[in-house]
Order: C-alpha cells, then sequence, then structure tokens
C-alpha cells in the first residue's frame, strides 16, 4: 500500500519556502498566513525535523528545509505540468510520439513543420527515452532503431540504418584510408559497441580496435565528431544533413548495414484513429522523399505475445 505524507502541510511548506515566508504562501494559496504556520509546524511534528528557524520578523530555512524545498519544487512543477495537459487533452487529435532524443533531435523535429503544415489540427507531442524507458501507454506509438520484432505491436518501417566515419572537415591529421585511422581517434558509443567492429571489418581494418573518449549517445559522439574531437561512426540518418550542409565529411567507404532498421511501432488498430493515420502516412512520405534516407517498406506481421519485450529496444 502505498504511504502518502501529509500532503497539504507539504504544500504549505514548498509554497512558503520558495515564496521566502507564510504571507505569501497563504496568498498564492488563498489561506491566512496562521494556517500556512500552522501546516507547516504539522509536517516539522510528523517528519522530526525543523524546516524553517524562526525568530522575529525573520524566517530562515534549516539545511534539511532547504534540502526538502530543492526536491519538491520540481515534483510540484511536474504536477502543475501534467495537470494542465490532462485538463486540456483531446485524444482524437493528440498524437505522442515516443522516440530516442537523438533521433528526435537529428531528424524528426527538423520535419515536424511540415506535418503541422498539413495537419493543423493535430496536437503533436514529442516524448525522449532510451531502451531503458518501456513503451507506455500514454504514447500513440515510438519510433526506435531495431529489427521490426517488437511482441503485441504492429510496425512501419522507415528506412535502413548504414554506418560511415564522420569527422570534420578541419580534423586533423585527416585520414584518407581506413589505415590511417588512429585507435584513440575513433569515438565510440557506449550502447553501440559492436558498430566500429562491424565496419571495420567490412573496410578490411579487423586489427584496429577504437580507444577514443566514449559518449552515451550517438548525438553527443556526432556532436564532438563536428567540434574536431576525432572520427565518430555515424550512423544514418544522424549524419545525413551534417554532410549536406558540409559540418562533416566522410573521408572514405565504404557505407556499411548495421543490421537493423528504423521502425514506427503501434498497438494495432491505431491505424484507424485519425491522428495516428495522418502522421503515418506523413512520416512514410517523409521517409521516402529526398533526403529522407530510405524507401518504407512494410514490417512484420504484428504478433500478440507480451509488450514486455519492447522495453528492450535500442537506445536512440
Amino acid at each position: 500500500m502505498r504511504r502518502l505524507p501529509f500532503l497539504n502541510g507539504i504544500r504549505a511548506f514548498e509554497a512558503a519556502a520558495r515564496r521566502g515566508g507564510f504571507a505569501a504562501a497563504a496568498a498564492e494559496l488563498g489561506v491566512t498566513a496562521a494556517a500556512v504556520s500552522r501546516l507547516v509546524r504539522l509536517l516539522e511534528q510528523r517528519l522530526g525535523v525543523t524546516l524553517f528557524e524562526r525568530a522575529a520578523n525573520r524566517l530562515a530555512l534549516t539545511g534539511a528545509g532547504r534540502v526538502y524545498r530543492d526536491g519538491l519544487t520540481p515534483i510540484f512543477d511536474q504536477l502543475a505540468t501534467l495537470t494542465e495537459q490532462m485538463a486540456g487533452r483531446d485524444d482524437s487529435r493528440t498524437l505522442t510520439v515516443g522516440v530516442g532524443s537523438t533521433f528526435a533531435i537529428r531528424w524528426l523535429i527538423p520535419r515536424l513543420a511540415d506535418f503541422r503544415r498539413r495537419a493543423p489540427e493535430i496536437d503533436v507531442r514529442v516524448a525522449t527515452g532510451g531502451f531503458t524507458v518501456p513503451y507506455r501507454e500514454d504514447w500513440t506509438c515510438g519510433i526506435s532503431l531495431g529489427t521490426g520484432e517488437w511482441p503485441g505491436f504492429a510496425v512501419l518501417k522507415l528506412f535502413d540504418a548504414d554506418l560511415l566515419p564522420v569527422c570534420a572537415p578541419h580534423f586533423q591529421p585527416r585520414p584518407k584510408t581506413p589505415a590511417d585511422l588512429s585507435a584513440r581517434s575513433l569515438l565510440r558509443v557506449a550502447h553501440a559497441p559492436e558498430d566500429w567492429p562491424r565496419w571495420l571489418e567490412a573496410a578490411n581494418a579487423p586489427r584496429l580496435r577504437a580507444a577514443g573518449t566514449t559518449f552515451d549517445n550517438y548525438g553527443l559522439a556526432i556532436q564532438a565528431a563536428c567540434d574536431g574531437l576525432g572520427v565518430a561512426v555515424g550512423i544514418r540518418p544522424y549524419v545525413d544533413d551534417e554532410i549536406r550542409t558540409g559540418r562533416l565529411v566522410s573521408p572514405f567507404g565504404p557505407s556499411v548495414p548495421a543490421g537493423r532498421s528504423w521502425y514506427v511501432y503501434y498497438p494495432p488498430g491505431r491505424e484507424k484513429e485519425p491522428a495516428f493515420a495522418a502522421f503515418a502516412q506523413w512520416i512514410v512520405e517523409a521517409a521516402r522523399a529526398p533526403g529522407g534516407s530510405g524507401a518504407p517498406t512494410p514490417g512484420p506481421a504484428p504478433r500478440t505475445t507480451s509488450r514486455a519485450s519492447a522495453s528492450r529496444r535500442r537506445k536512440s
């Protein structure tokens, strides 16, 4: 059973700590200053901790009070945001897409303005997470890198993922062949340790072992490459825009299939929902468009096994 704390006292304390006094908190909460003071005193008694140092015409947080305030204020902010979202929610015209932050920043968001022009009545919400975040019930669909196997979900294949080395135009010494690569210059992505060995094997340099800086995700590694720190093994479509604009160059081939592809996955039957149907049609067309990185093909038929397997998504 969940044991909830003294919520009225917590609310009174957080307001007083944030606003700097009982009177200001009372004005915000619509009660008297005496009521706020009494609620805070009751909270202190229940916690067995002094939260405020009280003196004539002065109220100051104790060390424990500062720690409690710093933890509570973000929670109240999140609760206020969630409540505001729920109050204005219209599921028939709301689309929530669960997607890794790098894919969202480097592919989806730059193209969303086109979807907004096409379907201005649909409220798009982008929820980010990696492989540690399983499919959530409040998502309309997810976008992830994988093999197309999401038990219990239907899928739409967007495009294949290819690996290719990339570096800044000013990176020195500029490699001209795979033999010019230095192990210390090869930037790594922590959750994709197989990328460099896969590419190096295809480039006939299997003995080289990447030993450069390790980053938590592709986005950080690509940014480091743009800044001249080293050579990243870029994955499409993450690096396509940077190559087109000249921020990155691919010094040599080959481009090697990563063995995975990008998919939209969603609960079966969702294609009957107008918001998702519009989004699915748009994103398939965006993937096929010049610079979209590929042509979609039908994915596997949906399975009916547990959704728990979706929690093993690749971090993107």
